[in-house]
């Protein structure tokens, strides 16, 4: 009958996961500890001055050591809430210096104990607070006496399932703020990624279908030639805008992340270059067991240098040099004089230069003594 009870009781418990131990503890924290241990010590050290006449010399004795133990106790009240609850709550029915510990006990098992434990807890507290009249008959009514003591077991129980209540609230509310702002950027990433494919997807399929109408138009060779370039730069800009948007789309489950280029595709890159009418010349060796950041970073750069002399000049020669290692060391010498400026100058190389950043490396570009333009990259592995 008595486990029916205290099992219906469990359930009937708000199911409050209890909180982390190793949560850092505040200055309020310290307080609040001291307090209840003070206040521990102090009701049981008034319990035991009440009934002090009635306690034989030895009973005095054990009556005082046990409940300094109980106090000593609580320090394990939070990461042990049901057992130092129990343990404390079957001591108190028969030693009243532990009284003050189990009211303390039974405030944070209603906090922090799983169902069960706090059931037991809870109903030796009950228990408590009509034996221990019987024990040590009050000066006055017993009821009175039993009342009190029930008052105050309830009040420790009503008090710690409140705050048991209110920190699962906050909890609550922090786990939906958090998931809420992650799906406010997966929203923002779902809506960059829907305009780059909408409006740069779009402009680029219509400037590779034109160019490809012009490669195979009756135009003079060198023009057809020109077209064929117009198209399969087209071509790969639509390739790569559709891996920036696979990146954007990540967190989507049927996205799949495309692969990133390395050092391997240098070759390809210079060549895509030389086929747009770039004069590039490429010497060293590239160095093998380059790690996967350095070489796509090394990419990267590279890709930025080589667009800066298609846009930003006429007649360009270029001077691409790599190699080292470690560091590996990306060198890209322009010369020519600079004919037009393109919107956007200027920000692809910030962008090099946070990427070299994030690697670990060193990016220096500006113009040399000669009037020719360097872009160095510094990359440790």
């Amino acid at each position: 009958m008595a486990r029916q009870l205290t099992t219906r009781f469990a359930q009937a418990l708000p199911g409050v996961v209890a909180e982390d131990p190793t949560e850092a503890r505040s200055r309020r924290d310290r307080v609040v500890d001291a307090a209840m241990y003070v206040f521990a010590t102090v009701v049981g050290a008034a319990t035991l001055a009440d009934t002090w006449g009635e306690h034989p010399t030895w009973l005095r004795v054990v009556a005082i050591v046990v409940g300094i133990a109980t106090v000593v106790s609580l320090r394990w009240r939070k990461t042990h809430p049901g057992p130092v609850g129990i343990g404390i709550g079957v001591v108190a029915l028969v030693i009243l210096t532990a009284s003050g510990a189990l009211v303390v006990a039974t405030f944070n098992a209603a906090i922090r104990a799983r169902g069960r434990d706090l059931a037991i807890v809870v109903a030796l507290a009950i228990a408590w607070a009509f034996l221990n009249p019987v024990l040590y008959p009050p000066n006055g009514s017993y009821l009175f006496d039993a009342g009190a003591s029930l008052l105050m077991a309830a009040v420790a129980v009503g008090w710690g399932l409140f705050v048991r209540a209110r920190r699962a609230l906050v909890r609550s509310l922090h786990d939906q703020a958090e998931r809420a702002g992650d799906e406010a950027r997966a929203a923002e990433r779902r809506r960059i990624a829907r305009e780059m494919h909408d409006v740069l997807a779009h402009r680029l399929s219509i400037l590779s279908v034109h160019a490809g109408a012009l490669e195979n138009g009756p135009l003079p060779p060198e023009y057809r030639e020109a077209a064929h370039v117009i198209q399969t730069s087209a071509h790969a800009a639509l390739e790569e805008l559709r891996q920036v948007i696979g990146l954007l789309r990540r967190e989507e489950p049927d996205a799949v992340e495309p692969p990133q280029p390395t050092l391997a595709e240098l070759g390809a890159l210079v060549e895509e270059s030389r086929s747009a009418g770039l004069a590039v010349t490429f010497a060293g060796d590239v160095p093998s067991g380059v790690p996967e950041l350095v070489g796509r970073t090394a990419y990267r750069t590279v890709q930025e240098g080589l667009t800066n002399a298609r846009k930003h000049a006429g007649e360009e020669r270029v001077e691409l040099t790599i190699g080292g290692g470690p560091p590996l060391v990306v060198e890209l010498v322009s010369h020519g004089s600079a004919s037009r400026a393109l919107p956007g100058a200027g920000t692809g190389l910030v962008g090099i230069a946070e990427r070299v950043e994030l690697a670990g490396g060193s990016l220096h570009f500006g113009p040399a003594a000669d009037g020719s333009f360097v872009l160095r990259a510094t990359l440790p592995w």
